[in-house]
């Protein structure tokens, strides 16, 4: 049993990009299965699969590489907000990952999204990890 999920998410990506692995499968949960389709809709991810056949279910994630390098698309994946200190920030406050470059995944008041579209919609929330 792990205290903190999303690092578990964070970190099996994490571990499959270093290992060079082409699929990745995690345990589901509503968080993940909405951290997954932001990887996969701002273009980190080449694809994914959710799985309910058992009573948790599981993530397919097919990692995004390069054609030429070989490198993952994902550069960095780093979890912000952690159980012993968590990380909130206002509509104002809200952070610009690599000057922009990057994404930073945010949990609202309207759901999980990117700090870009919390910007406009102007919440904010928790800050649950940096992507780039």
């Amino acid at each position: 049993m792990y205290t903190d999920p999303i690092a578990d998410f964070l970190t099996r990506v994490r571990n499959a990009i270093a290992a060079g692995h082409r699929v990745v499968e995690i345990p589901a949960s509503n968080l993940k299965k909405e951290m997954t389709k932001i990887l996969f809709d701002q273009g980190y991810i080449l694809s994914y699969q959710f799985n309910d056949d058992s009573v948790q279910g599981s993530i397919k994630i097919a990692l995004k590489y390069d054609r030429d390098t070989k490198e993952s698309v994902i550069r960095k994946i780093q979890r912000i907000s952690t159980p012993g200190l968590r990380k909130y920030v206002g509509s104002k406050e809200m952070p610009r990952v690599l000057n922009g470059l990057g994404i930073a995944i945010v949990s609202t008041s309207k759901g999980v999204m990117t700090n870009k579209k919390a910007r406009q919609e102007n919440v904010g929330g928790e800050v649950l990890c940096y992507v780039y």
